[in-house]
């Protein structure tokens, strides 16, 4: 079975915007995204995301880009 990094991601990002105290439309705001888009991010849709994004998530919650690529066990 193909391992799906969006997923891997999207999982990602919850686990430390929950680890933060934030709500989806908090990091959504401090982002100036939509609500919708960081719910998709952190669902089983396939929602592609730029590194530059990526990276803006990151700094806002305060971890390592790389952390997000780190499968949960």
């Amino acid at each position: 079975m193909e391992k799906d990094i969006y997923n891997t991601i999207g999982k990602n990002i919850k686990k430390y915007r929950i680890s933060k105290g934030l709500k989806q439309h908090d990091l959504a705001s401090k982002l100036y995204m939509s609500d919708s888009f960081i719910a998709k991010l952190e669902s089983k849709t396939r929602q592609t995301i730029s590194i530059d994004t990526l990276e803006q998530i990151a700094k806002t919650l305060d971890v390592d880009i790389a952390d997000f690529f780190k499968e949960q066990k």
